[in-house]
């Protein structure tokens, strides 16, 4: 019985993938196909790389499909989440390097504390007023980005037409009220591996 629940849930994953991405991209609720820079290929290839890892992790431990959040962009992955203990984060991070295609694995997962309604209501609305920030900001696509908050802490995902959009976007995340700290990781167009090549 077990193991029918986890292949439905799989069958569903890989199902519900496959449709939506023309207009939610590969970083699901970020990039859309539209406005990415990169080449359909380079979106195709991060797209399976997505769900590839997403099935692996899922058959690692059910429960991940909602404690962990994955993201490939030009083959470069970024989890982030929360998990009980370090040896999960280390095992995770070696999944992640195991997907094919791989150039690179950045791993925010957070070792699980007690739920702190208050805290998880204030990153909830830091995220939401950075993307409302950056819907307004004309100098930014912000179809482009996606954006987690952890305890205050914003970390952005993304891709910047140039220096200045990427400036505008960290400027943004630093002027919301009681941010303690903005990790990025903004990619310029210029540096993605489709352009050099």
């Amino acid at each position: 019985m077990k193991f029918r629940n986890l292949i439905s849930i799989v069958t569903f994953i890989l199902i519900s993938g496959c449709v939506g991405y023309s207009s939610t991209g590969v970083l699901g609720t970020g990039v859309s196909v539209a406005m990415d820079p990169r080449t359909i290929g380079t979106q195709i290839d991060d797209s399976l790389m997505q769900k590839n890892l997403r099935a692996k992790l899922i058959l690692m431990d059910s429960a991940y499909l909602l404690k962990v959040k994955t993201k490939v962009l030009d083959g470069r992955i970024f989890i982030t989440g929360k998990v009980d203990t370090v040896e999960e984060k280390i095992k995770i991070t070696k999944l992640g390097w195991e997907i094919k295609g791989a150039r690179s694995v950045k791993n925010d997962l957070k070792i699980k504390e007690n739920f702190n309604f208050k805290q998880t209501a204030k990153d909830v609305l830091i995220t939401s007023q950075l993307r409302t920030a950056m819907i307004a900001n004309n100098k930014i696509k912000s179809a482009n980005y996606d954006i987690d908050t952890y305890k205050k802490i914003i970390y952005v995902y993304g891709i910047s037409q140039n220096e200045e959009e990427r400036a505008e976007v960290i400027n943004e995340a630093k002027e919301i009220l009681d941010v303690e700290d903005v990790v990025t990781s903004i990619f310029l167009v210029e540096d993605l591996r489709v352009i050099k090549n």
